[in-house]
């Protein structure tokens, strides 16, 4: 694994001003909505004054942030903006002329760095299916062939598709790889070390997805926007770009959709605007939220659908403490809570002399592995060996975690019996995602599920590599 870096000064939460019990009190709001969360951190006054990992979750490991990649995507523009090489008049068309359908509308012909920032190209739906199915090679042309229904600038849909291309300009007129950019510019003059992406098949990163960062990574990137750019005393961001970046160009919801969006009614560029500061977000509860009024900086990762669940904790439980401190008894109460916050392992018995076989049925939806593949469990020093036909082997333990790298990415499983039934949950550990293993000894069959599919597609090997390289099928 990783070492650490620490990137962020530590203090307890009265130093801070914050309150410990309302830290435990987003901490019991998040249980009592089974919000499965990975990682918190909370930063006040840019001191680190609560810290947690649900294990196998850990501090020193990556964690897959989805679409909280764009909000990063969204500094290299500003970078490339403010070393005088882009601009957000620029069209695509100019910049990328080589990736231009001879057919382009005179909409897509129009649309510039502007509104592929804002999200306001004039498509009413995410165009990503579309546009790699109409372009399998090229998803700056596929984006460009999508018909454009609106004129750009008046609406806000959200669209993958617009932070690829974006990145492709980037890359163009920098010179450099979006990772390589960021890279020098950003995560090196941090101290952000072992940032990895997933990428598309020809090798370019997503852009709009497949960023790994730490939780205390994406929590420093919390804080530098925070402090305008600043990094200590080296200016790393234009203050201007991230005041312009994280302030609303578009509404992105009708009025009257309901409380449950309230934190989802305003886009910036490549941030949502929320009701207390902005946030950038992933799928699955990856947040970055940043709370300007209150010096307040809150970095989640997790494996939920409930983003709005979580933000509403943080404004009920968190920001209410942030006027007030408690004595050290509490916070010493709060350390140690979070010291032992952990997921559920599977329950059961050890039964080490106990060797099964079995086939996976792959007739539900979302196959892991395909049908038939034949699943063995051999008992090994206090655990298993999970032989899955000749594909990999993944090591699992019982009351605790054991971690393998088969194909390239670490897995972290622990397993039990349940009388005839072996139950083992194989965490993909850079990832929200994790597959529950269910063979039954007696009828010779197993199944595999995910928690949460992968965006990028439901076959467990390609989720093995790293990097992961698949086409974008969604995001």
């Amino acid at each position: 694994m990783p070492s650490r870096r620490v990137l962020l000064p530590r203090s307890a939460p009265a130093a801070s001003g914050v309150s410990s019990r309302a830290v435990a009190a987003l901490l019991d709001r998040l249980e009592a909505r089974s919000a499965e969360c990975h990682s918190v951190m909370v930063v006040r006054r840019g001191h680190v004054v609560a810290e947690g990992w649900w294990a196998p979750y850990s501090a020193g490991r990556p964690h897959l942030l989805y679409s909280l990649t764009k909000s990063f995507t969204s500094v290299a523009v500003g970078l490339a903006i403010a070393d005088g090489l882009l601009s957000l008049d620029d069209r695509v068309v100019d910049v990328l002329p080589d990736h231009v359908p001879a057919d382009v509308s005179e909409r897509g012909r129009r649309l510039t760095v502007h509104h592929l920032l804002s999200m306001t190209t004039g498509h009413r739906a995410d165009s990503l299916a579309e546009a790699w199915r109409l372009e399998p090679g090229d998803l700056v042309r596929g984006f460009l062939r999508v018909p454009f229904p609106d004129a750009e600038g008046t609406r806000h849909a959200y669209d993958n598709p617009t932070t690829f291309v974006l990145a492709r300009m980037v890359e163009r007129v920098t010179g450099l790889g979006l990772p390589e950019l960021l890279d020098e510019r950003l995560f090196a003059p941090m101290g952000v070390e072992h940032a990895e992406w997933d990428r598309v098949a020809s090798g370019a990163a997503f852009g709009f997805h497949g960023l790994h960062l730490t939780t205390e990574a994406v929590a420093a990137f919390g804080e530098l926007l925070l402090r305008g750019g600043l990094w200590g005393d080296r200016r790393l961001v234009p203050r201007e770009w991230v005041e312009l970046a994280t302030r609303r160009h578009i509404g992105t919801l009708p009025p009257g959709d309901g409380p449950q969006n309230a934190d989802y009614r305003g886009y910036g560029y490549q941030f949502w605007v929320s009701r207390h500061g902005y946030h950038g977000d992933g799928s699955f509860g990856q947040l970055c939220v940043v709370v300007p009024s209150h010096d307040l900086v809150v970095a989640l990762t997790g494996a939920h659908t409930q983003a709005q669940t979580v933000l509403d904790a943080i404004w009920e439980c968190l920001l209410p403490g942030t006027h007030h401190a408690d004595g050290p008894q509490d916070d010493e109460i709060l350390a140690d809570r979070l010291r032992r916050l952990s997921l559920a392992p599977v329950p059961g018995s050890a039964a080490p002399e106990r060797s099964a076989e079995a086939r996976l049925d792959a007739s539900a939806g979302d196959p892991v592995l395909p049908g038939g593949t034949t699943v063995v469990v051999d008992p090994v020093d206090g655990g298993w060996l999970l032989r899955f036909g000749a594909s990999f082997d993944v090591e699992a333990g019982h009351g605790e975690w054991r971690e393998s790298s088969p194909l390239g990415r670490p897995v972290v499983a622990a397993g039990a019996w349940r009388g005839d039934t072996f139950v083992a949950d194989l965490y993909v550990i850079t990832t929200p995602h994790r597959v529950r293993l269910v063979l039954d000894a007696v009828t010779g069959t197993a199944t595999a599920t995910w928690n949460v599919v992968p965006l990028t597609g439901p076959g467990l090997e390609s989720h093995l590599r790293s990097p992961l390289m698949t086409r974008p099928d969604v995001a």
